[in-house]
């Protein structure tokens, strides 16, 4: 069953924050957002990835790979319940949120640098020819090999 969810309060500020990821666990596969999250480190000092429900295993894993990668550093996490309104039913539904700040570390640009730098040395090598052999039967009877 599919539930059509709206927020019950209009957070108009919080929707402003332009170092703000909110992670969706169904639309986007996990290193878009790891990659999404280096993006806006190199332009902000620090980057607040957020979530609700599901998607909440999902920013935990962002963070952990990025903290764990030594790209940054756990500021802070905040966790609450968010009333929102089931547009099929009619009635509020609490769900569970999450908000995880994380600051640039100090070896971001150094590590942003290094995976720049091999990413462009990394040339592609066109794999070698390959040889096939393949048999056909000769007038005689006799099976023949050929190579290609």
């Amino acid at each position: 069953m599919t539930m059509a969810m709206s927020p019950t309060t209009n957070d108009t500020n919080n929707n402003l924050k332009k170092n703000r990821i909110q992670v969706s666990n169904t639309k986007k596969p996990l290193f878009f957002y790891v990659n999404l999250a280096k993006r806006y480190l190199q332009q902000h000092a620090e980057i607040e990835l957020s979530a609700l429900g599901m998607a909440i295993t999902t920013v935990v894993t962002i963070a952990e790979i990025l903290k764990n990668n030594g790209f940054v550093k756990e500021k802070s996490i905040s966790t609450s319940t968010v009333g929102m309104k089931d547009q099929i039913k009619g009635r509020t539904v609490q769900k569970a949120r999450i908000e995880i700040v994380l600051e640039k570390s100090e070896k971001f640009d150094t590590l942003m640098n290094n995976v720049q730098h091999k990413a462009s040395n990394t040339k592609s090598v066109a794999p070698p020819p390959t040889t096939t052999t393949s048999t056909t039967p000769a007038a005689n009877g006799n099976v023949e090999e050929e190579k290609k």
